[in-house]
């Protein structure tokens, strides 16, 4: 990364990280989860996504910075955990992710809301809940209406 475009990342970085520690600090205070303060603050601070100096930096904390903070969030289970599970349990945690994620696009076609809604919300429920859907969101394609939802 150019100095120049790290510049111009800087301030919405620096808001990305100032909304992270907020939520590490309530979720200690308060004793709930991290990414539900992450995502109270997120939403509230939404209008600096939307342009001016803040849109370069949060723009890269919601996909590079973000898909870094996953994987990193999965190496915290160790091979060795899932070994001692043993092999009928992680076939059936394969076979029931799957057959969820499917459920959730099967139910959006049904409702006609489209695939990526329900890959989303399939991979949600069937993976860990808001850090899935944030990783599965940063990789889906934009939606047409997603401008017009946005408040």
């Amino acid at each position: 990364m150019r100095i120049s475009a790290l510049r111009s990342a800087g301030p919405g970085l620096a808001v990305a990280g100032v909304v992270g520690i907020a939520a590490t600090f309530l979720s200690l205070q308060y004793k709930a989860s991290a990414m539900l303060f992450a995502l109270l603050l997120g939403m509230a601070l939404h209008f600096l996504a939307e342009e001016g100096r803040c849109l370069p930096g949060i723009q890269l904390a919601s996909t590079a910075v973000l898909r870094v903070g996953v994987a990193l969030l999965g190496l915290r289970i160790t091979i060795a955990q899932v070994q001692a599970l043993g092999w009928g349990t992680i076939a059936m945690v394969v076979i029931t992710v799957t057959l969820t994620i499917l459920a959730g696009i099967a139910l959006a076609r049904l409702f006609k809301v489209g695939s990526a809604l329900g890959t989303l919300t399939g991979g949600a429920v069937a993976i860990c809940g808001a850090s899935a859907a944030l990783a599965i969101a940063s990789i889906l394609p934009k939606h047409d209406n997603a401008e017009r939802a946005s408040p």
